[in-house]
């Protein structure tokens, strides 16, 4: 990633699971590796989930946790994983809360919150990553072990365990308001070659 003034940007490395100390060092715009474990969901895992979670039976922990958006493909001989692209994140944000109540400290994805889902994390003290939608097989190349966590019936929907190393991402939204969509975007929107 390059700064604001075309300077390359040394990407920062953390590790799983996510200490308050690590998160109120991202700030929007960073670029970060990760590396340690995460839980994946997409629509029907969160569902469950958050189910669960009010019930009072987790069937995972998820303190101090990264929760990426995310449904592999199947393995290829030789892979633990297949693709493994982000998918669109706002569809997961009412179960947002849910997950922050019981400790998760930053979720992972494709695509901007909502405001109030954004107003949510930034208040429990919680980071949004943004992965590279697109590229699903390159990332899937920072990922040394997948195993599945929860709700095997789901197929590709289940909670994954993935072990990751130095899987990149960028910081969209800090615990401090910053929003990297927000800051970019008129950039974009406004510049002599967005119309054309």
């Amino acid at each position: 990633m390059m700064t604001t003034d075309n300077r390359p940007q040394t990407a920062k490395s953390i590790t799983t699971p996510l200490s308050p100390e690590t998160i109120a060092e991202l700030r929007a715009g960073d670029a970060v590796r990760i590396s340690g474990t995460v839980y994946t969901t997409r629509d029907a895992s969160a569902k469950r989930l958050s189910a669960d979670l009010r019930a009072g039976t987790p069937p995972i922990t998820l303190e101090g946790q990264l929760i990426f958006y995310m449904g592999p493909t199947p393995a290829r001989p030789g892979h633990v994983i297949g693709a493994a692209g982000p998918t669109t994140s706002r569809r997961m944000d009412v179960y947002v809360p849910d997950m922050l109540s019981h400790g998760v400290k930053a979720f992972m994805g494709k695509g901007r919150r909502s405001a109030q889902t954004r107003n949510v994390m930034q208040a429990s003290g919680a980071v949004y990553l943004a992965a590279v939608g697109g590229v699903g097989a390159l990332l899937a190349r920072h990922i040394g072990e997948a195993t599945v966590a929860a709700y095997p019936e789901l197929g590709p929907e289940a909670i994954y365990r993935l072990v990751l190393d130095d899987f990149p991402a960028i910081v969209a939204d800090d615990i401090y308001g910053g929003d990297i969509y927000e800051e970019e975007w008129p950039k974009w929107t406004s510049s002599p070659t967005a119309a054309s």
